[in-house]
């Protein structure tokens, strides 16, 4: 019987250990949460659908309108007979139906180019939502390396914490048997409490890192979230590939380049819209209309259907429209969308060339901290190494606990230095491999 309730509580341990480490979020969980959950997001979707709906209307001004319409008229006194088409002193009731459409056959081609402008205006707005989540990814990934970095620092310092409560132990045992004075004992007693401070930072540093990180993915303030690290034995090496050969690609698929390029477009279209509207109109206009119409006085002979098919007639005709003089609008606006379209080159040139000093410096940032990281693991080695023979050499009385102290400070330092080195360098190496073309998101 107790043999079955150990292996039921062995189940019990591994399920609630399952749990709990399913309910840690992972990089690629926070990105895909503060994505969904985005306001950036959700404005640039909102935005998109006034794309799309500026699209329509732009489609809808290269087909026929359509109308219909009915009217009822009351004549008291002299007016004209709707039987006669002459004037009288007799009141009279009439009623109107027609069906009309118009259709613009030729306007200099604005409205097509409408069409386009609104078309590249949709594709940049699509080019904008795919950067607005790629930025809210990279943010992301950011504030949790940022977490990941300061949980690591609470690690050490509780190792560092304990390291200096055993050394207290022993100094004050070493103490008892007279081979220790007080100065080294409260020299211990201070470094307890220096390690026990810097342990109560690290956590505070890491309270504000995880608030940053909830705020970055619209997370609920008053939830608890922990984070945990997926990736393990991350290989460490310098890009083969230079910053222009990067560059190259990155400029035909980066979608903050893809959207600079549409937005020159759109400003094309419209330029080419305004100088449409210099050209004369020829517009045409078709319809059918009926009538009803009797004394109010007596009775008519015909009856309403047979007035209504009596009195059917079509129409159809033809306007032409010459702009000559408009206030100066038409040039206003043409002149205006000119200088938007050297706007928006200058703008295409500033974002690629933006773009490429953004690759050369993760670039740089990435090769300069797999430098960094493999001085670091050496630098690490070597403290922990000497810092191992120190505390042997405190133990025989022959360094003292200030020495011991710098030792074990340095070893902190060099971990310090490995951890920020290894995480700065899979931020930079996630960013060189999104310039690649490689996104953020799970895909």
């Amino acid at each position: 019987m107790n043999r079955f309730i150990h292996i039921l509580l062995l189940f019990l341990v591994i399920a609630l250990s399952s749990h709990a480490q399913e309910s840690r979020w992972s990089l690629d969980d926070c990105i895909g949460y503060a994505i969904e959950n985005s306001p950036r997001i959700n404005k640039q979707k909102a935005q998109n659908s006034i794309y799309q709906q500026d699209y329509m209307n732009a489609i809808g001004r290269l087909l026929p309108s359509l109308n219909t319409g009915t009217n009822t008229y009351f004549n008291y006194g002299r007016g004209i007979d709707p039987e006669t088409n002459t004037y009288t002193n007799i009141n009279t009731f009439s009623n109107t139906y027609s069906v009309y459409s118009n259709l613009t056959i030729f306007d200099g081609f604005s409205n097509i180019y409408r069409v386009k402008m609104q078309k590249a205006n949709k594709l940049a707005g699509k080019q904008q939502l795919e950067q607005e989540r790629e930025m809210v990814a990279y943010d992301t990934m950011e504030a949790f390396f940022n977490v990941l970095y300061y949980k690591r620092m609470v690690q050490l310092a509780e190792e560092q914490a304990e390291e200096s409560a055993n050394n207290m132990k022993q100094a004050r045992r070493m103490e008892e048997l007279g081979m220790k004075a007080k100065p080294d004992v409260a020299e211990m007693a201070a470094k307890e409490a220096a390690d026990i401070y810097t342990l109560t930072r690290q956590k505070n540093l890491l309270t504000i890192g995880i608030i940053l990180l909830k705020e970055k993915m619209n997370f609920p303030v008053e939830e608890v979230l922990d984070i945990t690290d997926k990736q393990s034995n991350t290989l460490i090496l310098k890009l083969d590939e230079t910053a222009s050969s990067i560059y190259e690609i990155a400029q035909t698929i980066n979608p903050k380049a893809l959207s600079a390029e549409s937005a020159l477009k759109v400003q094309e279209m419209n330029r080419r819209a305004a100088l449409g509207a210099f050209s004369p109109v020829i517009s045409m206009e078709t319809g059918i209309s009926t009538g009803y119409a009797r004394y109010l006085a007596g009775d008519n002979s015909e009856s309403f259907s047979q007035q209504l098919r009596n009195r059917r007639g079509t129409y159809i005709g033809f306007t032409l429209s010459v702009p000559l003089f408009n206030g100066f609008s038409k040039s206003a606006s043409y002149k205006r969308s000119k200088a938007q379209v050297i706007i928006a080159e200058n703008d295409l040139q500033e974002t690629l060339r933006s773009l490429y000093s953004e690759i050369e410096q993760a670039v740089a940032d990435m090769n300069g901290q797999a430098d960094a990281y493999q001085q670091a693991v050496k630098q690490r080695e070597a403290m922990e190494t000497a810092h191992e023979a120190n505390q042997r050499k405190y133990e025989e009385g022959l360094i003292s606990p200030l020495e011991l102290h710098t030792s074990a400070n340095r070893v902190v330092q060099a971990k310090t230095e490995e951890l920020n080195a290894e995480l700065q360098y899979r931020l930079k190496e996630r960013l060189v491999r999104y310039y690649k073309g490689e996104s953020f998101m799970i895909r």
